[in-house]
């Protein structure tokens, strides 16, 4: 990887230090927060594998790891891991599936809260091109955008993303299936090879951004109407 192709040096180069500097704090944080929402549903579902190993922390090196950050700072994109143990869960039968799902529904939550924010903010400030106000605007949307690709990845019924434990906790059979070691290490390997090597990925972002857009743009719209601006 040469120097011009490093996303970081790209973004810098053309300008765009909002953009960088809104990516990587919202990449971290959002991480970090996705994890804690597991931890969270796990110690509500009895578990405290994630107090006892002292992951319900903000700390980035905690739930990311020194490898997952050097990932990001090479490639633009990272993980997180949060420890459970899903015998503990007083749920046997779903709790797997509500504490995989809590991850998801954070990046939920955050999405709709930045992209509302983007749409009031939108409406309420005169902005112009590379004015603070527009920066803001652009360091929220940024937020709302990549939770809202946190959330679509993680719904993958690929292991080891947490829409495969959601549908081992509904189906026996792909239970079983997530059990061989050989579809634990080559599934997701599959996933992203055929988000970055197909057009499936180019579609995938396209869409969320549609959908990023359309809810700013609709909370715009009734701010508007509602301020008579």
């Amino acid at each position: 990887m040469s120097g011009s192709d490093w996303w970081v040096a790209t973004l810098w180069q053309q300008g765009q230090v909002v953009e960088l500097g809104s990516w990587i704090f919202w990449v971290i944080f959002s991480i970090c927060l996705h994890e804690l929402g597991h931890g969270f549903a796990a110690i509500w579902e009895g578990d405290d594998t994630p107090r006892r190993t002292g992951h319900m922390t903000w700390n980035p090196m905690v739930h990311m790891g020194g490898f997952s950050l050097i990932a990001f700072l090479l490639m633009g994109f990272a993980w997180g891991l949060m420890p459970v143990n899903p015998y503990n869960f007083r749920h046997q039968r779903w709790g797997d599936a509500i504490v995989a799902a809590a991850g998801p529904l954070v990046n939920l939550i955050l999405a709709v809260l930045l992209l509302t924010g983007v749409g009031v903010w939108d409406a309420l400030m005169v902005t112009e091109a590379n004015s603070w106000q527009d920066r803001v605007g652009t360091f929220l949307y940024t937020g709302g955008w990549l939770n809202l690709i946190l959330l679509a990845f993680n719904l993958l019924p690929a292991p080891p993303l947490d829409g495969s434990r959601i549908l081992a906790s509904c189906s026996s059979g792909y239970a079983r299936l997530m059990m061989n070691p050989q579809v634990q290490s080559v599934s997701l390997i599959a996933v992203l090879m055929i988000f970055w090597m197909t057009p499936i990925g180019g579609i995938f972002m396209d869409g969320i951004s549609t959908g990023a857009k359309s809810w700013a743009g609709i909370v715009n719209g009734l701010v508007s109407s509602i301020s008579g601006q």
